[in-house]
């Protein structure tokens, strides 16, 4: 069974909006993955220039302004301390969902991937909408609750003991990273 670490959404502008003790949680991470051999994907979202795939009845997408998230936006790049390494995969996703318009789920299967830990920003968005699509998928699923960051904490905490741990295992970085 290989595992896939999702690093999801750790671009600038996400980064801006939660706390700063976050975004070492994520390097650790990442470097635990990367120390034992964990395949690491990065999503990234990803709109086209004037968000010509975002349609205006999307009450997420629908109310960013145009500029934002296309690939001349410097907020809408990976940090670069969860940076993606030589070698390691790059998505883009064109909504809420890692596995939203493109192709993560044949890159997983072609890897043999059946377990999915997930890491990212927000835990209301693309962890919740990654997780629910991943259970429907089959996929085994861990999600780093250390590792996910929500503008809202208390909206974090009731999805990852009420929602998120009912789909899969709920854990921190240092109690999987000593556990893989």
């Amino acid at each position: 069974m290989a595992t896939a670490l999702l690093s999801m959404d750790l671009q600038r502008s996400p980064l801006s909006r939660v706390d700063d003790d976050y975004l070492p949680r994520a390097v650790h991470a990442l470097r635990a993955a990367r120390a034992t051999g964990v395949l690491v994907v990065h999503v990234a979202l990803r709109l086209r220039a004037g968000h010509t795939d975002v349609h205006p009845r999307n009450r997420i997408f629908g109310a960013v302004p145009a500029h934002l998230y296309t690939a001349d936006d410097p907020g809408a790049e990976i940090h670069p301390d969860v940076a993606p390494a030589d070698g390691e995969i790059v998505v883009f996703k064109n909504r809420v969902s890692a596995f939203a318009g493109n192709d993560l789920d044949q890159i997983l299967a072609a890897q043999d991937v059946t377990h999915l830990v997930l890491a990212g920003i927000a835990t209301g968005g693309v962890v919740l909408s990654t997780a629910l699509r991943a259970a429907d998928l089959d996929y085994e699923l861990t999600v780093l609750g250390d590792a996910c960051a929500d503008p809202n904490p208390a909206l974090h905490d009731t999805l990852l003991t009420d929602v998120l741990a009912r789909r899969g295992r709920v854990t921190t970085v240092d109690e999987w990273a000593g556990t893989k």
